[in-house]
């Protein structure tokens, strides 16, 4: 469990929150890109498409100054915040829908973004400095709101809890049959605990990817444009127990995804 983190909400009134679980978005690299998702076109139109979902604004670019990334950041959780809560709850049954945006301005914080709840079960998503400062365009921005948004509608940090319970669980009684004594026994708990809590997590992120897709289109912004975040980010290729897809995998998933809306 994290220790208490001094965060603040957009607006920057103080908030701390304690005692929270994380979602599976780890500390990210952000590197120059060697190429980009979406192909470059002509300029779509604002407006509604056939199926509903609006046609995304021409890219735009955020300025590298604060208080054009601050502009940018607010209008990005104006856009995708009420879409977000309307899935959710569409999706969601029992599930607290009233997300708390944040941002954590402490120096020196690598890029990051996670989803957390606090302790009445309020979704809390958090972003870094650094990550903010990273995004090359609101699409980006968007994307990223919209996958932490999607860990707590598919509610990741319950079967993330679960597994790790289970997995301590076996282990623990792998260690006992074997004769292991009462060290052996929690040391295999600890580390049943730890593979538990992984399993299934790189399909927590393609999930949270697809439907992060949908959220950000129907906000009004491009996923293409917003996954091009993905080849800022080193590949983790197919690690043994690792928790993140490979990059090519996340983009195949977002393409799919974009194709079927």
């Amino acid at each position: 469990m994290p220790r208490p983190s001094p965060l603040r909400r957009l607006g920057f009134a103080a908030l701390a929150l304690s005692s929270l679980a994380l979602s599976a978005c780890g500390p990210v690299v952000v590197q120059p890109a060697p190429g980009p998702v979406s192909q470059p076109g002509p300029a779509p139109q604002t407006g509604p498409t056939p199926s509903g979902i609006p046609t995304p604004a021409p890219v735009s670019e955020i300025p590298r100054n604060r208080r054009a990334m601050e502009r940018a950041f607010v209008q990005v959780l104006n856009r995708v915040e009420p879409v977000a809560e309307r899935e959710c709850r569409a999706r969601a049954r029992g599930l607290n829908c009233d997300f708390l945006i944040v941002v954590d301005d402490r120096p020196g914080q690598p890029a990051n973004a996670f989803q957390t709840v606090d302790e009445q079960g309020r979704p809390i998503i958090a972003f870094t400095l650094a990550l903010i400062a990273d995004a090359r365009n609101t699409d980006e921005i968007a994307f990223v709101m919209a996958h932490e948004a999607a860990h707590h509608i598919r509610d990741h940090l319950s079967l993330q809890r679960r597994n790790a319970t289970l997995g301590a669980v076996v282990f623990g009684q792998l260690a006992g049959v074997t004769g292991g004594g009462a060290d052996s026994v929690r040391t295999a708990q600890e580390l049943g605990a730890a593979v538990g809590a992984r399993t299934y997590s790189k399909d927590f992120e393609l999930e949270a990817d697809r439907l992060g897709a949908i959220i950000t289109a129907k906000a009004g912004y491009d996923p293409l444009r917003g996954a091009d975040f993905f080849f800022r980010i080193p590949d983790p290729g197919d690690k043994f127990l690792g928790t993140h897809p490979a990059n090519a995998a996340r983009i195949a998933a977002v393409r799919q995804t974009v194709a079927g809306l």
